[in-house]
């Protein structure tokens, strides 16, 4: 029943197993997007996140930056969207139970190049649950972001 209150189960052991099947260890999905100042003032805007670091070119280039950087959620944002591409085919549903040890290593440049690798690194099969590591690298190969992802089935 819905809208109750009662806690629902969660999968059938068999819809568990498929769904792990789908999202085996090493699995990888990956996105790539090319970050411009329309992504930063439309997630600024979405968001209300307006600080100068994002919108504050002058101020920025006194900085260690050269300029204007993206925001790291935004790069979560990012993750998100790998994740989505890797669990597209997944036979039964699984949702974000949420990200640990995120961590925004350089800043991203407008302009850069981000591609998102994300993982499956280990099963949790007694909470329903898959681990990812994610990482995001620029056009250079620097690792601007990593995190590690919980999905959960549901």
């Amino acid at each position: 029943m819905t809208g109750t209150g009662q806690k629902r189960a969660g999968p059938a052991p068999e819809d568990l197993a498929r769904g792990l099947a789908a999202m085996a260890v090493g699995a990888t999905g990956v996105f790539t997007k090319t970050v411009v100042e329309t992504d930063v003032y439309l997630f600024g805007g979405i968001t209300g996140d307006l600080y100068r670091n994002h919108v504050d070119e002058e101020y920025m280039r006194r900085g260690p930056y050269g300029g204007r950087i993206a925001h790291g959620a935004l790069m979560v944002g990012y993750m998100s969207a790998a994740s989505s591409k890797l669990t597209e085919h997944c036979p039964v549903p699984i949702v974000s139970y949420g990200y640990d040890r995120i961590r925004f290593i350089k800043g991203v440049r407008l302009g850069d190049t981000v591609t998102v690798e994300y993982r499956i690194t280990e099963h949790m099969p007694d909470e329903a649950k898959t681990l990812a590591e994610v990482t995001c690298t620029n056009q250079r190969g620097e690792v601007v972001a990593a995190a590690t992802h919980i999905m959960k089935f549901v």
